[in-house]
């Protein structure tokens, strides 16, 4: 036993802080530490206990002087912080916030990966490819939200897929909003955009759209005049025009069998990943997401760009403090002033009704030790990898561009994946550290937890444990290879967590812009 003791090579030690850049003046914490420790990095026993992925001062930074993390200025000390001492919202605010945004200056394209990669996906008649082969009930308005879950429900009870196996289901998309409105605003624009995008969605083989019959969002307006789908599947109806409640149930059935026959001659068949769109997100961020989740993920991103696909970055406001870095990124001069201008928009809209784009870190974001938007920004940006931004899109615009691209969104996460989806994502990933629970229907959803605690608590949610990075030195390139591979097998069919569990029926949440009358 001793000399296999004496055998064994020498364990090395774990480190218990990190720091990102060589310019920070903050570590953040690997694990708990208690006050008096002394852990890797911090030149003095800590003042107090700290606990992990929060950050510890590791110089004098004098009241109002710059705290640096990722390189990068994530707020100003509210008072005299001494190396040692952990820093937070109690002694860290977000002062004046002023970039130099040098417009195009760093858009280098990243090089094209000559290998084709393929997944099996269904080939839709407009050139897109589905991940997934759903029917899809739309409703028009909140009127008419119970009669599409009435007709869902039905399908299922009858047994009308059973016929029809290579449908995946009947996907209702209902939502509280569509009348009480004006009908030639911004708020009814994005709706719009979004209830067209859905309609035209390529994971659906199908539409069954549904209004009450006197709302605002008229079904004639969506349907006009315009091919939606031209392979011919889409079928309308109002309940005022049908007779009421059964007799829509009734037609609606009989729409249903007819999209199904159709639906149902769709089949996987091979196609590059340049046809995928992956939807990024972040939610329930915590001090860790910067370093593990939203970096594999940014690498992913940048695998997939390299291919010839589209990755969509979004959450406007989760961008603020960090978008310098995405005007550097940008193709043009113009595709920057165009996030700049969204931007201003949101300063302007969040000031209108009383908020401030400093207030969006969350308490549980706080509680994972993330402190000013500045921080939580930089930490989510790292979502987008490296690769040239090609264009900045509205909430729900369909995106036109490979590549890497942005959509202005809100950074409630159910209404940005809405818009993400509307705009064409065939994939979503999600990174979190709190937690964050969910899936979007007819997107699959791959969730990554960004610390291995959470992963080990939460794993029936979770589809890839990005905290090895810390705790077991994974690379971060390592990681977005696994994550890349993960989404040619999800694209091609395996389900994800939020699949199996059933996640999808409250997750469309479209944008409400404007008065509610």
């Amino acid at each position: 036993m001793q000399a296999d003791q004496e055998n064994k090579a020498p364990q090395t030690p774990v480190r218990d802080t990190v720091r990102l850049n060589p310019d920070d003046n903050v570590v953040i914490a690997l694990r708990d530490l208690q006050a008096g420790e002394m852990p890797f990095g911090v030149p003095v026993p800590l003042a107090g206990s700290v606990s992990r992925s929060h950050k510890i001062a590791v110089s004098d930074i004098p009241k109002g002087e710059n705290v640096i993390r990722y390189g990068q200025i994530i707020g100003q000390a509210k008072s005299d912080i001494a190396p040692g001492q952990h820093v937070h919202v109690h002694n860290l605010g977000m002062g004046a916030h002023q970039q130099d945004y040098a417009y195009a200056s760093a858009n280098t394209p990243l090089p094209a990966i000559d290998a084709t990669r393929l997944f099996n996906g269904f080939h839709r008649a407009d050139g897109k490819v589905g991940t997934r082969n759903y029917i899809g009930i739309l409703t028009t308005v909140n009127c008419s939200g119970s009669v599409a879950r009435f007709i869902a429900e039905a399908a299922v009870k009858s047994g009308l897929l059973d016929a029809f196996p290579n449908v995946d289901g009947v996907v209702p998309i209902v939502h509280g909003t569509g009348c009480g409105m004006s009908g030639n605003d911004e708020g009814y624009a994005t709706l719009f955009r979004t209830l067209s995008g859905y309609a035209q969605h390529p994971n659906f083989a199908g539409i069954l759209l549904i209004g009450l019959g006197c709302e605002v969002m008229q079904v004639a307006d969506l349907v006009g005049g315009r091919p939606i789908r031209p392979d011919g599947a889409l079928r309308y109806m109002t309940i005022q025009n049908e007779g009421g409640t059964r007799r829509t149930i009734e037609r609606g059935l009989a729409e249903l069998c007819g999209i199904a026959e159709l639906a149902n001659q769709a089949r996987r068949t091979p196609a590059p990943v340049s046809a995928i769109t992956i939807g990024m997100q972040c939610g329930g961020s915590d001090g860790y997401s910067g370093i593990t989740a939203n970096p594999a993920l940014g690498y992913a991103s940048d695998l997939l760009v390299r291919h010839g696909g589209t990755t969509i970055l979004s959450e406007t406001s989760e961008v603020y403090g960090a978008e310098h870095l995405l005007t550097r990124r940008a193709e043009t001069v113009e595709v920057g002033k165009k996030l700049i201008d969204r931007i201003h928009w949101w300063e302007s809209y969040t000031k209108r009704n009383g908020g401030e784009m400093d207030n969006n870190p969350s308490p549980g974001n706080k509680r994972g030790g993330l402190t000013t938007i500045l921080e939580k920004s930089l930490g989510a940006t790292a979502k987008g990898g490296t690769a040239p931004l090609r264009d900045v899109y509205e909430f729900g615009e369909i995106i036109d561009k490979k590549g890497f691209v942005f959509m202005d969104s809100p950074g409630f996460d159910p209404c940005s994946v809405t818009g993400q989806v509307a705009s064409g994502a065939n994939l979503i990933v999600f990174t979190t550290g709190r937690g964050s629970v969910s899936g979007y229907q007819p997107t699959p959803c791959i969730k990554l937890a960004t610390n291995s605690e959470m992963y080990t608590r939460m794993a029936d949610d979770m589809d890839l444990n990005c905290g090895d990075i810390v705790t077991d030195g994974v690379s971060i390139e390592a990681k977005g290879r696994e994550l890349f591979e993960i989404l040619i097998r999800v694209a091609s069919g395996e389900k994800t967590k939020s699949e199996e569990l059933g996640f999808g029926g409250v997750e469309f949440v479209p944008w409400q812009i404007g008065a509610v009358m």
